[in-house]
């Protein structure tokens, strides 16, 4: 099947025997690379790394998902702790009668609850026996344990039931439905209540059944007075239902959908029906979103009530950035108008805006004590974490974070983030951005007195208590941005004590007796493998897995060196530098860019961008310079990186890319002449606009899997870096690479799979018909029909960087074009 397009006469796609690669030496000493290899199928060529890694409860055994006999697809497969065996694959029969990996513990650890396959299940740990809570053919989820451990709950078509454990009672505790209250046979038209009042006056017949049907209301409504009240949502639907430790409130999230939203769809061509089939993905930015309320059931007083949050400190501050679209004041009236004076000192003033929020919660101290709620802004510039009161609705202020640009960060995210309650039950633990990175924080809900437990110029990743609650166990890049290690840190903060030692990254996972550690590790140069140590500071690892294939390691491939660039703004921006062993005079170079936006790839541990990274070594082979840059906006490097692309996206992060193409010329001998660049997603649209507004810096461009226009991206993501388009026009405009297609020089290369239901195929197609109106020639678009946003099939990525290679070969190597519009290769 052909999957070449073509826009008015332009060649979009190049034939195959033109994508041939064009032969070249490899470094003396290492085995040829060519593009066919390092896009085949990952499993069959490199193998793949261990995943998902999760102790069993005895503390023994290790599992996780592995494929070393490339297959399809990863297997369940276990190792002991304990001995030198080799791992082994789990069979299904023993994997139908393992515990899930997820759960819930007592608070002694004798027992753990979770959900498999939909039913409930709870497993005593002492005696390893499992008893089956529910066997339905409806689905329970979110299994805890209530009432202090004495009871588990667990949620069924929205409605929250227990069961009790000694007695194997099983008890409804909300009674939530869709729709309005009915109104009990009593008519609301006024006519109609005048015609029942007058029945009953003139008729006893009539008048006495009323009677009796109210006398049998009355004793049915005694009769069941154990059963729950029934609350009426209208069409709102509930989430996150809890039982409070004493059993007196159930909490719950009042979800609304918006009542009309236009959803995009994407067109998929090659089908197995053989008829074109509509994708539905999603709204895009700016649309009507979804609204969250806090509801209270009060089973004492059989009463609900919505959580108000009006107190909430800056909940009608409006963002900064409002400021720049206010309209300026009118003339002010003429001191004699009296009577004008008068009218408009009479009008009302308009209501203060207040924002819309979503709370996160409660999470209840385990004396049952305390609750308290993390609650976000919509627009996502405020976080509050406050104590709940819920016998007097009322919400105390405990911790306010704000941010003019957006509250993200490790440990702290879109939703509730990392946060729990301390041993003492009086104190909350969280992590914050208060200081520009992200660190471990403690406030006392009773005095509002805070605490940082950890501190400097780095981020706390991962945070969890030990089983005892007297150790913080952490990851962190404290010794380098690049390099991930596990601490241990007392209870109330001080001296962070490193357990792993080796460069690179250490994913590690606690036994559940705090012995030993499940590390997944990995180093630049070398993928991630399994490994085994004790807990203790520079303990021994031991080597479980080995997932690399023969061929993958017959080839050196390289540790790239981690520089830091000198950004025009004096920032220290890190990237990876990947060098030829001899260098040419003048030689070629190529800019990577990492895409997700926000995303660390300048590190020193196996990049998930492993094709990327295969593919930098077959260009050094080729004798090309190759830098790969953590932009601003990258993660990794805290608050003012992340955030660094607010409201101007194509702005720090592209200057950063500038500057580093002026390094490789004034450094690292590159012709300032021959830089090119490539990148996938927010790489593709740093691309676009780095060849539509530096013409003269980048040669030639792969812009993949591209956005051209943030007004058409989703809203998640989006509305966080530009706010809306309708209020924060200005951002969207300088953003988005279509208004700037008419600077195109270079020659650029756009690659696209039409069934992306990330960034739609539409978006591409918008910029194809741009240029064309725009009469530019040096472009061109491959399109990949079955491809989504991440590719998958192995003849779509080889297909791929063949062109993204001919592209810089034919443009960046001595003998292209030195001035002027370049060639892209088409023909």
């Amino acid at each position: 099947m052909m999957h070449q397009l073509r826009f008015l006469g332009l060649l979009l796609a190049v034939s195959a025997p033109a994508l041939a690669q064009m032969p070249a030496a490899p470094s003396a000493g290492l085995a040829p690379l060519t593009v066919e290899k390092i896009m085949r199928d990952q499993a069959q060529w490199l193998g793949t790394a261990p995943s998902n890694v999760y102790w069993g409860e005895d503390g023994r055994t290790i599992y996780f998902n592995w494929n070393p006999e490339k297959n399809r697809r990863d297997s369940l497969y276990q190792v002991a702790a304990g001995s030198a065996g080799a791992p082994r694959k789990v069979s299904p029969r023993e994997q139908r009668e393992l515990p899930a990996s997820s759960g819930e513990y007592d608070q002694a650890y004798t027992r753990k609850v979770y959900e498999k396959e939909g039913d409930i299940y709870l497993l005593d740990l002492k005696t390893r026996k499992v008893r089956r809570v529910t066997n339905t053919a409806e689905r329970e989820t979110d299994p805890t344990f209530a009432m202090r451990g004495r009871m588990v709950s667990y949620v069924r078509a929205q409605n929250l039931y227990t069961w009790d454990p000694v007695t194997g009672e099983t008890t409804q505790r909300t009674d939530f439905r869709k729709g309005s209250k009915p109104a009990n046979g009593q008519p609301t038209d006024k006519s109609e209540r005048f015609l029942r009042a007058q029945q009953l006056a003139l008729f006893d017949v009539i008048r006495q059944k009323d009677q009796d049907r109210l006398a049998r209301e009355r004793q049915q409504k005694a009769l069941a007075r154990l059963r729950p009240k029934a609350i009426w949502i209208g069409q709102q639907s509930i989430d996150n239902l809890q039982l409070s430790p004493d059993g007196r409130y159930v909490t719950y999230t009042l979800v609304q959908e918006p009542a009309s939203e236009k959803v995009a769809l994407v067109p998929s061509f090659v089908t197995a029906s053989g008829f074109t089939e509509d994708i539905s993905t999603r709204t895009k930015v700016g649309a009507p979103q979804t609204a969250y309320e806090l509801g209270v059931y009060d089973l004492a007083r059989d009463t609900t009530f919505v959580l108000g949050y009006r107190e909430l400190k800056g909940l009608d501050e409006q963002p900064a950035y409002r400021k720049e679209y206010q309209l300026p004041a009118k003339a002010p009236m003429p001191a004699d108008s009296a009577k004008a004076a008068a009218t408009k000192a009479s009008q009302p003033k308009p209501a203060t805006e207040l924002r819309r929020v979503q709370p996160f919660g409660p999470f209840w101290s385990e004396d049952g004590q305390r609750a308290f709620l993390v609650v976000r802004s919509a627009d996502n510039k405020d976080r509050w974490i406050v104590a709940l009161t819920p016998v007097s609705q009322k919400i105390t202020l405990l911790d306010r974070q704000r941010d003019e640009a957006w509250i993200n960060g490790p440990g702290i995210g879109y939703g509730a983030g990392n946060v729990g309650w301390m041993p003492d039950n009086r104190r909350i633990w969280f992590q914050s951005e208060e200081t520009g990175y992200s660190h471990l924080y403690t406030v006392d809900v009773t005095s509002g007195q805070k605490k940082a437990l950890t501190s400097g110029k780095f981020e706390v990743q991962k945070a969890e208590l030990s089983r005892d609650k007297k150790t913080w166990y952490l990851t962190a890049n404290a010794t380098h941005p690049g390099v991930q290690h596990f601490y241990h840190l007392p209870l109330e903060g001080g001296t962070l004590r490193q357990i792993t030692t080796r460069d690179g990254a250490n994913e590690a996972t606690v036994s559940p007796d705090g012995r030993q550690l499940a590390v997944r590790y990995s180093y630049t140069n070398k993928p991630w493998e399994l490994y085994l140590m004790d807990n203790k500071p520079g303990a021994k690892m031991r080597q479980l897995t080995h997932s690399t294939t023969p061929e993958f390691e017959s080839y050196a491939w390289r540790d790239p060196e981690i520089i830091t660039i000198k950004a025009r703004d004096g920032a220290d921006v890190y990237a990876r530098l990947y060098r030829p062993a001899n260098p040419t005079a003048q030689g070629p170079a190529v800019i990577f860019v990492h895409g997700a936006g926000y995303l660390q790839n300048a590190h020193k541990w196996w990049s998930q961008y492993s094709r990327e990274y295969m593919f930098h070594n077959l260009l050094v082979d080729k004798g090309y310079t190759v830098l790969d840059i953590d932009y601003r906006g990258s993660a990794g490097y805290g608050r003012d990186v992340r955030t660094g692309i607010y409201r101007y996206m194509g702005g720090k992060d592209l200057t950063d890319h500038v500057d580093g193409a002026k390094l490789l010329a004034e450094k690292y001998g590159v012709s300032a002449q021959r830089i090119g660049i490539y990148g996938g997603s927010y790489g593709g649209f740093i691309t676009l606009m780095a060849m539509f507004t530096q013409p003269d810096v980048f040669r030639a461009g792969a812009a993949l899997r591209s956005v051209t226009d943030w007004a058409h991206y989703n809203h998640g993501y989006t509305d966080n870096i530009l706010n809306e388009p309708y209020n924060d026009s200005v951002a969207y405009a300088r953003s988005s690479p279509i208004y700037y297609a008419n600077g195109l020089k270079g020659a650029l290369l756009m690659c696209h799979g039409m069934v992306d239901t990330n960034v739609h195929f539409q978006d591409i197609v918008r910029l194809s018909q741009r240029l064309i109106e725009l009469k530019k020639e040096n472009w061109e678009l491959a399109v990949y029909p079955v491809e989504d946003h991440g590719f998958v099939e192995p003849s779509s990525w080889t297909d791929e960087y063949k062109r993204i290679l001919k592209l810089f070969e034919t443009n960046l190597k001595p003998g292209s074009p030195a001035t002027g519009g370049a060639s892209s290769g088409g023909n």
